[in-house]
């Protein structure tokens, strides 16, 4: 008797990267598309979705000697706003193409959470060109910051090197505030920094431009009070989404994920600094794994009949259709 797999789907910026699995054990077959998945009026789009999804899943069952897949876990990027097309129209979906009998579709943050922390109590921030913050203590969730780079995503990418430009452009006025190291960094990524406003603002992939400037802001902070300010204060920034979706009692944990980290000791020595002041009672714990990998544990914990997470329409909506 063949016992039926899982699919884990991970649906973001760059495309799918989406996994098949045995029950109990982590993905034996792994791919991706280089497509992201559109969306429109009525948010993300599901046919889109599965135009993509299904010739992925099918090869991938081959490729691991899965007979059927009875579940499967969507962690889809604007899932919370975006996501009214997926709930109502993507457990169905899957059931016709693939045979799907238990569905869980998940937002971005949460399978970033359970990746990192697994279903435990705490706090995980995914820093990359954005920020969002996203904590549990098993009974709801909760959510911090993640309004893009114009109203928020406050310490990510972005806004570092937004806040590593305007220090540049201080320099190049005379004003004070400025940065002579940073300007001539920004001079030399972007050419003369008069033809800034020109270059960025005309851009429809503003955050990752600015974002592509942050690394700069990190070299420079060992020597330059201004950028050492400018990192001092996005670890401020990262710890007040932290602290504010954590849970306030027991012994929850703390992670990171995202891009972010690799900016290393100039971010993330004062990040534990402000840490260990904002949640004393909680612990700082690596990121055990990614979103996909999160995707993969939601998955084994449904097909198991133990999930403990708390669902939550916008957040985790599971999905549990009847077989013949």
């Amino acid at each position: 008797m063949t016992v039926p797999g899982y699919l884990a789907v991970d649906s973001g910026g760059s495309g799918l990267r989406v996994a098949v699995g045995m029950p109990g054990q982590a993905p034996s077959a792994r791919r991706a598309s280089g497509e992201p998945v559109r969306t429109g009026a009525r948010g993300i789009d599901p046919a889109h979705l599965m135009t993509q999804l299904v010739p992925l899943a099918r090869a991938l069952a081959a490729e691991a000697g899965v007979g059927e897949l009875d579940t499967a876990v969507v962690g889809a990027a604007g899932f919370s706003s975006l996501g009214d097309a997926l709930r109502a129209e993507l457990p169905g979906a899957l059931a016709r193409e693939l045979g799907v009998r238990n569905v869980a579709l998940a937002a971005d943050a949460v399978t970033a959470y359970v990746g990192a922390l697994g279903p435990r109590p705490g706090a995980v921030v995914a820093a990359g060109t954005g920020l969002i913050a996203v904590g549990t203590d098993l009974t709801g969730w909760r959510r911090a910051d993640g309004w893009g780079h114009l109203l928020g995503d406050c310490g990510g990418g972005a806004w570092i090197g937004r806040a590593g430009l305007e220090a540049a452009l201080r320099a190049h006025d005379g004003r004070d505030g400025g940065s002579a190291p940073l300007l001539a960094r920004a001079e030399e990524q972007f050419g003369p920094v008069r033809g800034l406003p020109g270059l960025l603002y005309p851009r429809t992939d503003r955050p990752a431009l600015l974002a592509s400037f942050a690394p700069q802001v990190a070299a420079c902070a060992l020597s330059d009070p201004v950028a050492s300010g400018i990192l001092r204060a996005a670890a401020r920034n990262i710890a007040e989404s932290a602290a504010a979706v954590c849970p306030a009692s027991g012994a929850p944990e703390v992670a990171f994920t995202g891009g972010l980290l690799e900016m290393g000791d100039p971010l993330l020595v004062p990040l534990r600094e402000e840490l260990a002041a904002r949640l004393p009672h909680a612990r700082q714990v690596p990121a055990e794994g990614d979103p996909l990998h999160g995707c993969a544990r939601i998955a084994n914990e449904l097909a198991a009949g133990r999930l403990t997470l708390p669902g939550e329409p916008s957040m985790l909506y599971v999905v549990r259709t009847k077989g013949d």
